[in-house]
């Protein structure tokens, strides 16, 4: 099978396993993500470490290989999602570091994007925002090495990737290899031939789900096919249009036997899109279940019938885990000031405003809380006495209550206001907490990248990262600290 000539393994036990599939003894865990700068966000790694740890749960139930297959989606071409990391610097200040965006450029898919004198810049400020420690000269060493002018955004990519998980024997595929190509051309030919049924199904579908309370993670776009295609101009949609096929952003149009023509000769220049990329996976490689994030298992709810349409099963589809890194220094934080991980979900100035009103003196809140009682029960019974003078003095009289209740909150913000400012450390400190647990309001896996962590605990931390992943088949997967 020339499976085997597609897919790159990490490290000998890799290989091994690869064997056993290709000989039909096995099966895949499979997941994937676009090639992107440096790896991109942390749920990157935790995908492929969710797949490895799925697998090796799966392997005495199924009593048969299985091995994690990462796909790399190199056809994607959305350059400003993937052209850029976000990274803490040594005195927690969040910094994007970015790759520019060309001018003018037609959109082009990570598998030809190649990369250029401007990666040596990004990867110095990437370097200068990162700690001096003794694991970074190799880490930087080896990421540099496959960041370099000319390479392409998922070389680059996949190199990285197989560098870091050689020890979890992780085996690697490039979407965009010819031999992927190849095997996908029967998919690729039938979806164009039945794109308005498939469109059909798919919007029913979603009406299904719409009409279950359901939000729909990918919209079903009139006259839309699956399917894209790339060349010198670019990639671009199919769309129907009065029995041809045109596409989106060019406007050139094909009718179905220039097509065909195409795919036969061409297989390379076309791909599928989110929906039809899972359906091609698992067309070309035996696949037992899949590892995606939460938009991702919300996908398959949505087009389960694009898989029945092929004829092709699809795979059991499992929650990728879900990891919050706390350091130390970011513990301490936490204990000193009696907070959880998830109050930083909220702005930093309300955590921040909740911690000052702990911190205000017995002494002071003592008196507020009398002066509370006071104000209430003193009009209490200002408003009993003054029933016997008339009875409609009482609304005034809550009127004023409530204006009291409103001023004594007011004066307790100024007080804690003025403890804030005197507290500035305090302050500072909530500030790096967030900037670590929920950078930009976001949860921390969606925005920072695993060197912020490698170059300070080193290539151990990975395993560690497996580790918490606990598979509980028949369980859903849970956070871990």
């Amino acid at each position: 099978m020339k499976l085997a000539q597609w897919i790159r393994a990490t490290s000998p036990g890799a290989a091994a396993k690869l064997e056993e599939v290709v000989a039909g003894n096995g099966v895949f865990v499979t997941t994937g993500q676009q090639a992107g700068l440096f790896t991109g966000p942390l749920y990157t790694i935790y995908k492929i470490l969710s797949a490895v740890r799925l697998a090796r749960a799966l392997e005495p139930v199924l009593e048969r290989p299985v091995a994690p297959l990462f796909w790399i989606a190199s056809d994607d071409h959305d350059w400003e999602e993937v052209n850029h990391v976000d990274i803490l610097d040594r005195q927690n200040v969040l910094h994007r570091i970015a790759l520019p965006t060309p001018e003018e450029a037609p959109p082009v898919s990570m598998g030809r994007k190649l990369l250029g004198p401007e990666v040596d810049a990004v990867f110095g400020d990437f370097v200068q925002a990162l700690p001096t420690t003794e694991f970074a000269g190799a880490l930087l060493e080896q990421l540099r090495n496959a960041y370099r002018p000319g390479r392409s955004m998922a070389e680059a990519f996949a190199d990285t990737l197989a560098a870091l998980l050689a020890p979890f024997d992780v085996l690697l595929v490039d979407g965009g290899h010819p031999g992927v190509k190849a095997a996908a051309t029967a998919i690729i030919e039938r979806e164009l031939e039945r794109s308005a049924d498939h469109e059909a199904l798919l919007s029913e579908q979603t009406r299904r789900l719409e009409a279950a309370g359901y939000h729909a993670q990918v919209p079903i776009l009139p006259g839309a096919t699956n399917v894209f295609y790339e060349d010198e101009l670019g990639r671009d949609r199919f769309y129907r249009e009065g029995g041809a096929f045109v596409l989106r952003r060019t406007g050139r149009r094909f009718d179905g036997a220039e097509l065909g023509s195409l795919l036969a000769t061409h297989p390379e220049r076309f791909s599928g899109n989110v929906v039809l990329r899972p359906v091609i996976e698992n067309a070309v490689f035996p696949t037992v279940a899949y590892v995606g994030g939460p938009g991702e298992v919300s996908y398959y709810g949505q087009y389960r019938p694009l898989f029945e349409a092929h004829g092709i099963a699809m795979p059991v589809v499992f929650p990728r885990h879900s990891l919050l890194l706390i350091e130390g220094k970011i513990r301490k934080v936490l204990d000193r000031f009696h907070l959880e991980p998830d109050d930083f979900r909220h702005p930093t100035h309300e955590v921040a405003a909740r911690v000052v009103r702990e911190e205000i003196p017995d002494v002071v809140r003592d008196a507020i809380q009398e002066l509370r009682r006071s104000i209430g029960e003193g009009y209490e019974r200002l408003m009993a006495a003054a029933q016997g003078i008339d009875a409609t003095l009482k609304g005034p009289l809550q009127g004023a209550r409530n204006a009291s209740f409103v001023q004594l909150a007011e004066a307790e913000k100024k007080i804690a206001h003025h403890l804030k400012m005197q507290n500035a450390l305090m302050v500072d400190q909530l500030e790096k907490a967030a900037a670590n647990l929920y950078p930009k309001g976001q949860p921390q896996e969606r925005v920072l990248n695993i060197y912020q962590y490698l170059v300070r605990y080193g290539t151990e931390l990975l395993p560690a990262l497996a580790e918490a992943m606990d598979v509980r088949l028949g369980a859903p997967a849970g956070r871990s600290n």
